[in-house]
């Protein structure tokens, strides 16, 4: 099980002098089997909310990748994705809502939990910036080495192997920051009256305190998002819901709060 830390985590930002730092508790490398049973948990108790959330995460790429079959024109992608991101946060929040309904034994509404994100909107609105901010500027790197590469070689693997080890390495160091500064992010500010700052820098705190349970964590995420490429996205009409549950348990178990949390 769970083993609490001290008052006071030892960690390089637990004194940052920036914003305060929620303490969080010792994960088991295993932990986040339990998040996913209890998250399964949830999307069975809520099969018809789940599945319209799913349906909403599931329509947004095929709505992508349509504008860009249609129009042929692949500069799409670029305010779509934008759009993505700032739409992503406030369906990942509804989820949330609904575990946390479940958690105070209320019935879970889809009204309620399209309301869930103005509870904290400026702070959730600043993350959903903060995401789109990161990405323009993963976008702008990526389109940097791609002009890179010599238009007038031919564009087999011996000639791209740089560019792509290249691309593969700055996206894995993009990809790492991004967990770091959102892994529970989200639920911080969905539930707590806490301002952005300190949400990021808790969610940093306790992905660096738990490196080895939240790359576990991390490696299921990135296998989910796999499983719903290779899919044609229909995967995620029941994989997200459940990764945005497991994500509110996951929560629960490991950012510190005054009275013990019953989740089982």
């Amino acid at each position: 099980m769970s083993q609490h830390f001290e008052e006071t985590p030892e960690t390089a930002i637990g004194n940052s002098g920036i914003a305060r730092v929620i303490p969080c508790k010792k994960l088991d490398f295993l932990d986040c089997f339990k998040w996913l049973r209890l998250g399964i948990n949830d999307f069975k108790k809520a099969p018809i909310i789940s599945l319209g959330y799913g349906l909403i995460f599931t329509a947004l790429p095929l709505f992508i990748f349509y504008l860009v079959q249609s129009t042929g024109w692949y500069l799409v992608i670029f305010p779509a994705m934008v759009c993505f991101m700032l739409l992503g946060p406030y369906l990942a929040a509804g989820l949330y809502d609904v575990s946390w309904q479940f958690e105070k034994n209320h019935k879970p509404s889809f009204r309620h939990s399209l309301k869930a994100m103005s509870r904290n909107a400026v702070n959730e609105w600043g993350f959903a910036l903060m995401l789109m901010v990161l990405m323009i500027f993963w976008l702008r790197v990526a389109s940097i080495i791609h002009a890179l590469y010599p238009s007038y070689l031919e564009p087999n693997f011996f000639n791209l192997w740089p560019f792509l080890a290249l691309g593969t390495a700055v996206g894995a160091g993009f990809t790492v920051l991004v967990f770091f500064l959102s892994a529970f992010t989200q639920p911080i500010l969905l539930e707590r009256r806490v301002d952005l700052a300190t949400a990021v820098l808790t969610s940093m705190n306790a992905v660096w305190l738990n490196k080895r349970a939240m790359f576990l964590w991390a490696s299921i995420i990135l296998f989910t998002v796999f499983l719903g490429f290779i899919t044609f996205f229909a995967a995620f009409i029941v994989l997200m819901p459940i990764i945005g549950y497991a994500t509110w348990h996951g929560y629960i178990d490991t950012i510190e709060t005054k009275i013990e949390r019953k989740y089982e």
